[in-house]
């Protein structure tokens, strides 16, 4: 429940504290008097000494983001990762039992695996901090020196503004904090940033004079005149903005971005108390843009009082489940320490048993328990997620704040994004001009462009309105040069304002005499269908009844919506005067016919689209815009839409049916945040990796429900804050980029994983055979660790592995129980590789002696280790196939060292101290025959063997 804060100034300060977030707002109730009054300001401003001491008192203006963490603390919790954390214990255990080589190897492991990852992180987020550097840092303040000076006008850094402070708003700029207005001319915010809604807001300074509200939470829902193309700097509220929602339309068919209906404006109260800061008109937010008009405002919040920085916490209050990359490594890290715990007391118990062995196998048990675990793990993952994530910031398109998400955007199957910016652009274009028969006509453009030239060039609007600028396009190229609409002379201009919702242009028409009895002048009228054909008598040069009216008004209304945005335009012919025209003489008009515009798509919307589909990605188009536009969009980019669902479906649905709708509807229109929040938990309820695009705080709710958080870098900054992944740009290439990006990691972690894993297996398993086989222990551990060693190092190359083609074609997650299938069956094939070795051991070593018989038989072992998998290396790198793609530099060179080592440490210097001597020449040959044998098999298997990973 809202709650009401006592604050000084009765009745003017109210802060709202809503269930899911807090944010104080000050100065939604009383008059402008009181709310200056209690803020010990006035309209010339603060004194400089009095800021200085508020400055001390509330802090600086800074958006209250988590503070970065610093590199040392980022290393002390790194550890609490599975995988270290099963190696801090098999050191231990190693420690323990006084292995101390093997204790001194997990150490360093250990060590690296969180430098690397730290490093990683640390930089990711200097690299995302930076990105504040390019955003406006000054506003307009309006202060005086001393108490009796007059106020001066000066730029100051949004840093250091304080409650009182009096800020001055001109089209263009970004509302540092939170406003009371003082003064409004004309003055309409985007304020898509908050409430996702694209039309810019109307704002009033009077308290009095609020419009119409509807009851989703206060957005408001006013009758202002707005472009409703989304753009947060090129919009004014003349000529046409208003009826390109509207138009021809009632409320069930208007394709405004709300999906509601334009209400009146009547005469009523402010919001009360515990309504939405958002449903007051007189307020400005930070985060929000002024479209245009100007004005003047107290500050009321900054910091973490305003109603941005109180939305930072989840929008909807849930806390937010484990990434699909979290899960992943739980999985296999819970099954690699079931394994371990199970073989260590395995080995010791047979050896027990069956040898008569004591505590003297606790050292080899170790070993074992350590040869089983993927001690690089943690290392080759930090080092394919921060290669990937320093690839894609080299570029200057990705930042990957958070390296995990980079596994996950591998594994995204499901992206939800916004229509406004991200597939279409923050402008219309032409879609048509028809006639009153319904005809294609280019002289209705014609006319609709010499409106809205002369509106332009006459109205002296504070910023060009992005509808007539879309019209004056098409007709420069239906008409280059301009010559068939520029040769008209422009006499006056009536734009639309508040409760107008047409323009007209007075103009004399080409060849018409100046100064003559019989001059002429033309009024080109263009606006809202409803508004204009209840002002025309005529149509196609026939009388234009109740009848035909209600048809044209029909038509209109069909063309909204399919997503259009429709104009109606008229003209009249009238006597010259020297008098001003007033919107009296609006009447008696013959309609021309209808322009209507769409949203451009984005240049790479329908390429990048296509792309994201051929690599499994299904894009869902989550949207408070008109059903009609959304699917519109989506049909020009290639998309097939199918059945639009809108917010009051969801709502009527349950969690378990709107997973099943979720999973097979593309658009969802006249979304509020928490619909889009439900679609992205219920498309993750139906099993689909979900990724969302958005930079509103509308979003956060959304986004923080996904598995990826995705931003552009131009989103407000607590939506950056809480994002994983923030763009350079709303551009869908870069994000399947991005994508692929993360699928290569990933491919490369798998790689790693089926080759660790199944090769350790398979030499555990052989090591106990051997162990209750033999009358002495199969491999020293001073042999079994130096083997680690050379394999560990030799498997750091596969974060260098480039997967095939194949393997970026769809999602990657790393699957445990597929996984496990997979280190199975290649585990036991690699153990009957083993067994064979010790038949190929007993005939070339039985001539030795017993002594040196043990030590080349540990040599031999050592080397067939080495050498199987180096091949093991090569053949389950990447892909279906063993011959899948060519093979990277990094990784030949280690699989040729790890041969050379196998087959050259036994003769060096290094074997007697290893307990190794050099095998008779016959062991090579039967080993050789072993490896093919196990090679052919391998690939095989492999080839009729699905990828564990979907890699």
């Amino acid at each position: 429940m809202p709650v009401r804060t006592p604050v000084p100034g009765p009745g003017v300060f109210v802060a709202w504290a809503p269930e899911a977030r807090t944010a104080a707002v000050r100065g939604a109730d009383g008059t402008t008097l009181e709310v200056l009054r209690a803020l010990g300001s006035g309209p010339r401003g603060l004194v400089e000494e009095q800021a200085e001491e508020r400055l001390v008192r509330h802090g600086e203006n800074t958006f209250p983001g988590r503070r970065p963490d610093s590199w040392p603390r980022r290393f002390a919790r790194s550890p609490r990762d599975p995988f270290t954390a099963v190696l801090l214990v098999l050191g231990l255990v190693s420690a323990a039992a006084a292995a101390w080589g093997t204790a001194c190897v997990i150490a360093v492991l250990v060590t690296v695996s969180c430098v690397l990852r730290t490093t990683g992180e640390h930089r990711a987020d200097r690299s995302a901090a930076a990105l504040r550097d390019l955003l406006a840092t000054t506003a307009t303040v309006r202060r005086r020196a001393t108490a009796g000076s007059p106020p001066l006008t000066r730029e100051l850094p949004v840093d250091q503004l304080v409650p009182g402070d009096v800020v001055l708003l001109a089209p263009g700029d970004v509302v540092p904090a939170d406003l009371r207005l003082l003064r409004a001319t004309a003055l309409t915010v985007h304020e898509a940033a908050l409430t996702g809604e694209s039309a810019p807001v109307e704002k009033y300074a009077d308290a009095a004079r609020l419009p119409d509200r509807s009851g989703d939470g206060g957005t408001p829902a006013s009758a202002a005149p707005h472009s409703g193309h989304g753009s947060r700097t090129t919009t004014a509220p003349c000529a046409s903005p208003a009826p390109i929602r509207h138009s021809g339309t009632d409320a069930a068919t208007a394709p405004r971005d709300d999906g509601r209906a334009p209400a009146p404006v009547p005469d009523r109260p402010a919001p009360g108390p515990g309504a939405s800061p958002l449903g007051h008109p007189h307020l400005c937010f930070q985060g929000s843009s002024v479209v245009s008009g100007s004005g003047s405002g107290v500050v009321v919040a900054t910091g973490a009082g305003t109603v941005l920085s109180g939305a930072l916490p989840r929008a909807d209050g849930r806390r937010r489940p484990p990434s699909p990359f979290d899960r992943s490594v739980n999985g296999i890290a819970w099954t690699l320490i079931r394994f371990t715990l199970l073989t260590a007391p395995l080995v010791l118990i047979a050896s027990a048993l069956l040898r008569g062995r004591g505590l003297e196998t606790l050292p080899f048990a170790v070993a074992v328990a350590v040869g089983l675990t993927p001690e690089m793990l943690p290392v080759v993952v930090t080092t394919a997620l921060a290669r990937g994530a320093a690839l894609l910031a080299r570029d200057g398109e990705v930042i990957v704040r958070r390296l995990p998400a980079l596994h996950d955007l591998g594994a995204v199957d499901v992206l939800c994004v916004d229509k406004t910016g991200t597939l279409t652009e923050d402008r219309p274009v032409l879609a048509l001009s028809e006639g009153p028969d319904g005809r294609e006509d280019p002289e209705v453009l014609r006319w609709a462009a010499v409106n809205a030239l002369w509106t332009l060039h006459l109205s002296e609007l504070p910023v060009p309105d992005a509808l007539d600028e879309a019209i004056l396009d098409a007709a420069e190229e239906c008409w280059p040069g301009g010559d068939l609409f520029e040769e008209f002379e422009g006499i006056e201009a009536l734009p639309c304002g508040p409760g107008r919702r047409l323009s007209t242009a007075v103009v004399r028409p080409p060849g018409d005499p100046r100064f003559a009895l019989a001059a002429r002048h033309t009024l080109v009228v263009k606006g809202a269908p409803e508004d204009v054909l209840e002002r025309c008598a005529r149509a196609a040069g026939a009388e234009l009844d109740a009848t035909g009216r209600e048809r044209l008004v029909r038509r209109a209304g069909e063309s909204a919506a399919e997503g259009l945005r429709v104009l109606a335009v008229a003209r009249a012919a009238r006597p010259a005067r020297a008098r001003p025209y007033t919107p009296a003489d609006e009447r008696d008009l013959d309609f021309v016919g209808f322009v209507a515009l769409s949203d451009a798509p984005a240049p790479t919307a329908a390429e990048a689209l296509a792309v994201l589909a051929r690599h499994g990605v299904d894009v869902k188009v989550l949207t408070g815009d008109h059903p009609g536009t959304a699917a519109r969009v989506c049909r020009e980019l290639g998309v097939a839409p199918g059945e639009v669902v809108t917010g009051d479906r969801i709502d009527a649905l349950a969690d378990a049916e709107l997973s099943g709708l979720a999973a097979r509807t593309t658009v969802f229109a006249r979304c509020a945040p928490e619909h889009k929040a439900r679609v992205v938990r219920a498309l993750r309820a139906a099993g689909h990796t979900t990724g969302f695009l958005g930079d509103g705080v509308n979003d956060l709710a959304a986004m923080g429900s996904a598995d990826v958080g995705i931003c552009p870098r131009d989103g407000v900054d607590v939506v950056r804050e809480a994002a994983d992944v923030v763009l350079a740009s709303k551009d869908l290439t870069a994000l399947d980029r991005a994508i692929v990006a993360g699928r290569r990691s990933t491919g490369n972690i798998a790689a790693y994983l089926r080759i660790a894993l199944s090769s350790n297996f398979g030499n555990v398993i052989a090591m106990l055979v051997a162990g209750l086989l033999l009358p002495f222990l199969p491999m020293l551990p001073a042999q079994v660790l130096v083997q680690n060693l050379c394999f560990d190092a030799a498997q750091l190359a596969l974060a260098f592995d480039r997967p095939g083609p194949g393997a970026l074609l769809r999602p990657a997650l790393l699957r445990p129980r597929a996984l496990l299938r997979f280190v199975t069956g290649f585990g036991l094939l690699n153990a009957v590789a083993d067994v064979a070795t010790f038949g190929v051991l007993a005939l070339a070593v039985r001539s030795l002696g017993e002594g040196e018989g043990q030590s080349a038989f540990h040599a031999g072992w050592f080397t067939e280790n080495l050498l199987t998998q180096a091949l093991v290396m090569l053949l389950l790198r990447s892909g279906r196939h063993a011959a899948e793609g060519r093979v990277p530099g990094p990784i030949r060179l280690a699989t040729a060292a790890l041969a050379v080592v196998g087959l050259l440490l036994p003769l060096s210097p290094l074997g007697p101290p290893l307990s190794m001597t050099p095998l008779p020449p016959v062991y090579y040959g039967l080993l050789a025959l072993v490896l093919v044998v196990y090679g052919l098999l391998l690939a095989a298997a492999r080839a009729r063997q699905p990828s564990p990973s979907g890699v």
